[in-house]
């Protein structure tokens, strides 16, 4: 057995065990793993381990990587997760299944407009600035009614829930929190008539947490393939 087909059972058993202790269908809780700064080559053997939804942050890198594994995409889920700069929005619209990081309408609106005919909808989350940090992409809790409400009215993106990436903390309460928020907010729409089913919350350090507080889809990457390598 390689390293990463022991770290990615690693996490998945992580993720089960916090689903039980919440009362959960471990189920009912998917891993997208991070791929990031990784080749192509660890998503080819993340795969063969069983893996099939991946996340990725830069454009450039990630749509070489689907190219790179276009022998596998039939069977692969891609996730944009990272930071989405409106100019570069159409290579995401024309090779995604998902993207986690919508921060304003434009981009919603830009995906919708550059997704290819024939294509399935896009599956967009909202991303929230639970924390209200000012370094953090993502909408206003307040402001998340409204841009939720113009987004549902694209043609060809669908809302599927919401995301958001707190500040680290160190006690599993004070991770909790944020995610409670976040939680509470998705209730909150879902309440007014939107129909979201995805809370994307969750990371190597804090998934325990998040899947205590009810997210539907956590996003590891360190605890899957390793420290990342920023240099190159």
């Amino acid at each position: 057995m390689t390293d990463l087909t022991r770290n990615l059972e690693a996490v998945r058993e992580r993720i089960a065990a916090a689903a039980r202790n919440a009362g959960r269908d471990p189920h009912g809780v998917a891993l997208l793993a991070v791929s990031k700064t990784f080749p192509a080559d660890d998503v080819r053997a993340a795969y063969a381990a069983g893996q099939r939804a991946f996340g990725e942050n830069y454009v450039q890198e990630a749509v070489d990587k689907v190219e790179a594994l276009a022998d596998l995409r039939a069977s692969l889920e891609w996730h944009f997760i990272g930071p989405l700069q409106s100019n570069k929005t159409r290579p995401v619209a024309e090779r995604f299944d998902w993207v986690h990081s919508v921060d304003r309408l434009k981009i919603a609106e830009r995906l919708s407009a550059q997704r290819p005919e024939g294509m399935a909808p896009l599956n967009v989350c909202l991303q929230v600035n639970v924390s209200g940090e000012a370094s953090k992409s993502g909408v206003a809790p307040n402001e998340a009614p409204g841009i939720a409400r113009a987004i549902t009215a694209l043609p060809n993106v669908r809302l599927r829930g919401l995301m958001s990436i707190p500040e680290p903390a160190e006690t599993l309460e004070a991770q909790r929190a944020p995610h409670r928020e976040l939680r509470m907010l998705f209730d909150a729409l879902n309440a007014q008539g939107f129909a979201l089913d995805t809370l994307s919350m969750g990371m190597s350090a804090d998934l325990e947490a998040a899947v205590l507080e009810g997210a539907t889809a956590v996003r590891v990457g360190t605890a899957i393939f390793g420290a990342r390598d920023y240099s190159h």
